[in-house]
């Protein structure tokens, strides 16, 4: 016979208690458990060969339509999603408050109804008057957009099942959702997995693009359970400092595209603008060269984008205590590069101070930024400025060496197509040292003292 079993679940983590404690022990945070819907226990003498429905299997070598994608009619948004929407998939998108998700949405749902689809918008933190003003504010007022004002999943399921299926669903946000048939308030661990539940059901019968909309934690992660990362096709991250202008869509996951995707946005007075050349964004302003400036091809998805990295080391009186600040890279792997320069180069940085930025507060997580970063420090510590029509990529070992890196003639093609006649990185790549090829001349360097002696030499 079956009897409920108590649980309790942590609100940060999702993790999964038989007992209350005062501190999860998966993540840590205290008086984050809270005690779940009762689970039904069945017992092993339970059949389970009837009851249930027969499922349909199709064979995977038999031809079939594959689903077409859906262009939103923003080409920064579908480029993020790998070419545009695909029907029946399911998209969370999270974001810092007030970083624009709900106005790029608004956006991708008025192109939607002007090209002639059906785009139905249900919030669950603002009036549809508050919509409405948002609207009107970026020009949208006369886009044919279906709004509504709802929290319940069990209204808003019936009311779309009495339409048609919409071209796309945008769901603002999953964490204002309500359930009457689960136990706790809206945005806790059960109610968040099962209300993401039913719409993805919904979406996947039906065929429509469903959009949930993600609040994030105070560490950037998409708050509520991480199984709702896993029921989704696609996470997106939308990524930037409300000081500055640009917005990055980042694809964190995607079933149906390439991964680390981006989409670069401009915040302006009737909306966010697209950015079709975002390498010109980050380096605007670089009229003469500076000691401390390095220009790196990173690499995002498929797309190349340049940007600026910035060094500036101070020198201490004897006895302070040396700082080091990064902003746009990890701290970690600055300490290791400063580590390397040292014991492989001689260098000394242990009685200065290290200040570390990426122009335009992009963030970096591209291994072959080693190269530029070292170059950008050596020479704001030789106080030489490099060559202002370089650009520098590669990996960095712990022995000293310069590795190979992948995309490599991508990332010289971006830059030729900026104006920039030369490429250092590492030696024995696809580019052989001293071969002019795409409109960039590239020079090889095996170690990390080449790179000094270049820099640092007076030739």
């Amino acid at each position: 016979m079956a009897k409920p079993k108590r649980r309790y679940v942590c609100q940060a983590c999702g993790g999964v208690s038989n007992r209350w404690q005062g501190q999860c022990a998966d993540c840590g945070e205290w008086n984050s458990l809270v005690e779940d819907a009762p689970q039904t226990v069945f017992s092993a003498k339970h059949d389970l060969s009837s009851g249930g429905r027969p499922i349909h299997f199709t064979p995977l070598d038999q031809p079939g339509e594959m689903p077409r994608r859906r262009a939103s009619g923003i080409a920064e948004f579908d480029r993020a999603l790998g070419g545009g929407m695909v029907p029946g998939s399911a998209i969370l998108m999270g974001g810092d408050p007030g970083i624009g998700k709900s106005t790029l949405l608004l956006q991708v749902s008025a192109h939607i109804a002007r090209s002639g689809g059906q785009a139905i918008y249900v919030s669950g933190e603002e009036a549809a008057g508050q919509v409405r003003l948002r609207a009107e504010r970026l020009g949208l007022s006369n886009a044919p957009i279906q709004l509504a004002a709802a929290t319940s999943v069990r209204d808003i399921l019936t009311t779309l099942g009495m339409m048609d299926p919409p071209a796309l669903v945008v769901i603002d946000s999953i964490q204002t959702m309500h359930s009457d048939q689960i136990e706790g308030a809206p945005g806790t661990v059960s109610q968040v997995r099962g209300c993401a539940f039913e719409l993805i059901r919904y979406a996947k019968e039906s065929g429509v693009t469903l959009v949930l909309v993600g609040h994030v934690t105070k560490d950037g992660t998409i708050a509520g359970p991480r199984v709702l990362e896993h029921m989704v096709d696609v996470v997106m991250s939308f990524e930037g400092e409300r000081s500055h202008q640009y917005r990055i869509l980042r694809s964190l996951k995607n079933r149906f595209g390439p991964v680390d995707e981006i989409g670069v946005f401009a915040m302006e007075g009737d909306g966010l603008a697209e950015v079709g050349n975002p390498s010109m964004l980050f380096l605007s302003g670089r009229e003469e060269p500076i000691a401390g400036s390095a220009v790196f091809p990173a690499m995002e998805g498929t797309r190349p984008v340049l940007v600026e990295i910035q060094a500036l080391i101070v020198r201490l009186q004897s006895g302070a205590t040396p700082r080091r600040a990064v902003v746009g890279w990890d701290n970690g792997r600055m300490a290791m590069l400063l580590a390397v320069l040292e014991a492989r180069c001689g260098l000394n940085f242990s009685s200065a101070e290290v200040y570390l930025n990426v122009a335009g507060g992009y963030r970096l997580s591209d291994p072959a930024a080693d190269l530029a970063v070292a170059a950008a420090l050596i020479s704001a510590l030789g106080d030489k400025p490099l060559p202002g029509d370089a650009v520098w990529f590669g990996e960095v070992s712990l022995a000293g060496e310069i590795r190979p890196v992948a995309h490599s003639s991508i990332r010289q093609r971006e830059s030729a197509k900026l104006g920039f006649s030369r490429a250092f990185g590492p030696a024995g790549g696809p580019a052989a040292d001293g071969k002019a090829d795409k409109g960039i001349r590239f020079a090889g360097l095996a170690m990390l003292p080449n790179l000094v002696d270049r820099i640092l030499s007076d030739a």
